[in-house]
């Protein structure tokens, strides 16, 4: 009999807003294995330091603004090319250097709420191959905060992005296929793209992993390889996966029984806010304390 309650696990893992503008990377073409490794180590510890949504950024008047301007826009030449940049483009040099420039405008005026200038400039970040700002591109047209480009051609900037080893990508894909709206895939094609995202150490990537394997979804039901990543998140700051590990803790799920352990998870998600934990984390050290005074 399983001790944690699947609604349970839901509940903790329920996903936030997951797609967030990622900070520039810096680098002019992730397809280069390192640099796209090290731009992804570099976004998935600014998604976890609990930057607010994209949403928030833009109220409805600047979103309308730059749709209406966006619509009459023209892309910028490389955007309708496939995924990888020319190799010209590849070369360190100005033009990365001008790309990270890009990047670092772009969000600047994102946080301003200047859409429609965080738009164009990453669309010319994206037209030379950067994998950070295909996604941010893909980012605004998935939260309808513009109208370019057309819905598949956001779909495809993403999918480049991730296939470049971009890990906020990778999980939006993830995410995006299995909600099915917007793609369709089955839940193991879902469980890979978050098994890259994670590898990254992505943090929602990992949560999210730990629970497909917790309750079977797109992947063998894994107590041992759910414990693994909720750690791997918990560790990462994630007060959800917090919980979960310590519940794992609790009852010997995937992880040998240790009351120690599971106090200590259950405190830092206390620490966090998480209400519930904090009467964990109670109950757990008067268990404790009556065993040690025997």
């Amino acid at each position: 009999m399983r001790a944690t309650n699947p609604w349970r696990v839901r509940d903790r893992a329920a996903r936030r807003v997951p797609w967030r503008l990622a900070v520039a990377s810096g680098v002019a073409c992730l397809a280069v294995a390192a640099s796209s490794h090290a731009a992804s180590s570099h976004a998935a510890s600014s998604h976890a330091a609990s930057s607010p949504p994209v949403s928030s950024h833009a109220p409805p008047s600047s979103r309308a603004a730059a749709r209406a301007q966006d619509s009459r826009a023209s892309p910028p030449a490389g955007l309708s090319r496939g995924c990888d940049p020319a190799p010209s483009e590849l070369a360190p040099g100005p033009r990365a250097a001008r790309v990270r420039r890009w990047n670092a405008d772009a969000f600047s005026a994102y946080e301003r709420d200047d859409v429609s200038r965080a738009l164009r400039l990453y669309r010319n970040a994206a037209a030379a191959g950067d994998a950070s700002a295909r996604y941010n591109v893909a980012v605004m047209r998935i939260r309808d905060e513009t109208s370019w480009p057309a819905m598949g051609a956001a779909i495809r900037l993403l999918e480049c992005s991730a296939g470049a080893g971009f890990a906020p990508a990778q999980y939006m894909l993830g995410s995006l296929i299995d909600d099915g709206r917007l793609l369709r895939g089955t839940p193991q094609a879902a469980t890979g793209w978050f098994e890259k995202a994670a590898a990254q150490g992505h943090p929602d990537a990992m949560l999210e992993l730990g629970v497909r394997y917790d309750l079977g979804r797109g992947a063998a039901q894994d107590d041992v390889r759910a414990a693994h990543w909720y750690e791997r998140s918990a560790d990462a700051g994630d007060v959800g996966a917090q919980y979960l590990i310590a519940s794992m803790y609790e009852h010997g799920r995937g992880v040998p029984l240790d009351l120690d352990a599971a106090l200590r998870w259950y405190g830092a998600a206390a620490r966090q806010g998480d209400v519930a934990a904090r009467g964990q984390a109670r109950a757990i050290a008067e268990r404790l304390a009556r065993e040690r005074a025997r």
